[in-house]
């Protein structure tokens, strides 16, 4: 049985479960890592000191052994959950015939050149409040560190419980007294109306010592941690009609951010399956380069600079762009912190969420070549230097080392923007955005007056053009198709007119939307192909994929069907979850699957957003 708290509403099944669904769980953060709050009040993934540490909280990968932070009402309730407005701050709520109580879940941000060592300190605040009745809790906190394989002790110290490992050591301090046994704390107690209790979990080190949070500091640190969200939000220049989805969106992917490097992590989680019982079960707690452009481009549209610049100072301090090798001058993908080894393996350990092994940690893709990576990273330089700050020189001569390998090299198969694990091809997509790579950099020596071999690079660019023109238009199907000579189709085409290489009402390109709603669309949701006929070199089934229904929404737009896509659009926001959050994809049930949130979901959500706005109006 998942925990104590008997809970209702809250799907996957009548009755306790030992595995909540993913879509009932709320995201909080620090921009160092994050935690996962179920809607039954556990911290069931947190990772420590950063988004791809060990974890110290895995149950949503394992139940058992995974370790959790448990807080809810001790008796029977329902609950609900929902964000402090413009904030990253969680609120559970339980309800119960006795009373209404809450939790307050939230990580201080320290931003570095404010408080010296204080921002390692990786504080998870719980704060405890009974807002109506008298209302029982019960708090358990069982950590499990490095996936649950290394062995800690529980040391009581004054009012504080040190919980050390061998590689980290966490300190529970409490505004109630607990229990213990070597391992684990707990604690029973009740709140009437007007009362509150306060759980801290801190990282210690030899320069950041233990600290209690009693109920000033906790107030002082909610306080501050709402200030900051609504201060970062208030930037923000979306004034349309969703701006609610809009901003929780950009909330979302600010929490995703590496704040010491500028990195943006794909998915703050591991392992979460594409299909449960399924072996498509992937590491995204890095940074993908695609990823992460795309994501510049989003926060760009509404007036986040800063972060658009941080990333592009992460590429130029940590990525070595002067490669000239087959395989590109960049990677797919690199740690948080730069770095380029991710080796994949597989933890035995773990059981894998609701048994869907294996859990994996790294990545083996980060040797893949996927070309597609050159335009949207060049893509987003181009808009950084429009909507942001002019490129330096420096910039410049990496953009030009880039677009230079990109004419040598875009004609190569490679394994494409899904990653396919089923052998090379000569994907489209790939041609598309290599097209997009030259493309850019042009309009911007031409807009600049930047010195570049533009003779080269035009002939290059229209060489592109003309062998997808040629060879990815497919006469059977009427429509352009996944890779050169076959006839599967591809929702990442959705991307030929949003990437601006197609006219968005060119009859090739209209007749292609109407394949691919055809064969791929249900219900607005977007598969990205079919597996039995593109096989992939994986088992099993997917579910569709939320950034080409976004996509989609976006093409819709653009070809003139502004009815069909905002209706598109709003089919979409019900398959979020009741935070607005978004896993990867949506199984035919409704259910979110894959890690999550995801941050490609939420920065196409932002794009279509904005141009339907634009569109109506």
């Amino acid at each position: 049985m998942r925990g104590f708290a008997m809970t209702e509403g809250l799907g996957g099944g009548a009755g306790p479960s030992r595995y909540l669904p993913v879509a009932e769980h709320g995201l909080i953060g620090d921009m160092h890592s994050v935690a996962l709050v179920g809607t039954d009040g556990t911290v069931d993934w947190y990772c420590c000191p950063s988004f791809d540490s060990p974890s110290v909280f895995a149950a949503v990968l394992d139940a058992d052994r995974g370790g959790s932070f448990q807080l809810a009402s001790a008796n029977r309730a329902t609950t609900k959950q929902f964000y402090f407005p413009d904030t990253n701050v969680l609120i559970t709520r339980f309800f119960s015939d006795d009373g209404v109580g809450e939790v307050q879940d939230f990580m201080p941000v320290v931003r570095r050149e404010q408080d010296g060592g204080e921002c390692d300190r990786h504080r998870l605040i719980r704060r405890v409040v009974c807002v109506r009745g008298t209302v029982p809790f019960r708090m358990r906190v069982a950590p499990r560190f490095g996936y649950g394989a290394e062995p800690h002790v529980l040391r009581p110290h004054g009012d504080l419980a040190l919980f050390e490992a061998p590689s980290m050591t966490l300190a529970l301090t409490s505004t109630v007294p607990f229990e213990h046994d070597d391992r684990d704390a707990w604690a029973e107690f009740k709140l009437a109306e007007g009362e509150a209790e306060v759980f801290a979990l801190d990282r210690i080190t030899d320069c950041i010592l233990p600290r209690g949070c009693p109920h000033t500091e906790a107030e002082r640190q909610f306080d501050a941690t709402v200030a900051y969200w609504r201060s970062w939000l208030s930037a923000s220049r979306y004034r349309g009609r969703w701006r609610e989805m809009v901003h929780r969106s950009a909330l979302t992917l600010k929490l995703l951010t590496y704040e010491p490097t500028g990195a943006i992590v794909a998915a703050p989680t591991t392992s979460l399956p594409e299909r449960i019982g399924g072996e498509r079960n992937w590491d995204y707690r890095y940074v993908w380069v695609r990823d992460a452009a795309f994501c510049v481009y989003a926060l760009l549209r509404l007036g986040f600079t800063e972060e658009a610049a941080a990333f592009m100072d992460f590429l130029i301090r940590n990525v070595d762009l002067r490669g000239d090798g087959p395989d590109g001058p960049l990677q797919i993908m690199y740690g948080i912190d730069g770095r380029t080894d991710l080796p994949e393996r597989e933890l035995p350990g773990l059981e894998g969420h609701r048994g869907s092994a294996p859990v994996r940690i790294g990545n083996a893709a980060v040797g893949q070549l996927q070309l597609d990576i050159y335009g949207a990273l060049l893509d987003s330089v181009y808009l950084y230097d429009k909507w942001g700050q002019p490129i330096s020189s420096d910039h410049w001569d990496q953009v030009c080392v880039l677009v230079d390998w990109v004419c040598d090299h875009w004609d190569q198969p490679d394994e494409g923007i899904w990653e396919t694990r089923g052998g090379r091809r000569n994907f489209l997509y790939s041609r598309l955005m290599c097209w997009v790579a030259i493309e850019r950099a042009i309009r911007l020596a031409n807009h600049r007056g930047l010195p570049a071999d533009l003779r080269r690079w035009r002939q290059a660019r229209d060489t592109v053009y003309r062998r997808i023109m040629s060879r990815g238009w497919s006469p059977s199907r009427r429509a352009f198709v996944q890779y050169e000579g076959g006839d599967v189709l591809d929702a990442a085409l959705l991307m030929m007119p949003l990437g601006k290489f197609v006219s968005p009402t060119d009859p090739k390109w209209l007749s292609t939307l109407d394949a691919l709603t055809a064969d791929l669309v249900s219900d607005s949701l977007v598969y990205r192909y079919d597996p039995q006929a593109s096989p992939d070199g994986l088992r099993g089934e997917e579910g569709t994929f939320s950034i080409c229904s976004f996509w989609y929404v976006e093409a819709l737009v653009r070809a003139g069907r502004v009815d069909e896509a905002r209706l598109a659009f709003e089919k979409m926001l019900t398959y979020a979850n009741h935070l607005g959050l978004y896993a990867e994809q949506i199984s035919r049930t409704g259910e979110q699957q894959g890690n999550f949130p995801q941050a490609f979901t939420h920065l196409a959500l932002i794009s279509a957003a904005f141009n339907l706005d634009r569109a109506l109006g």
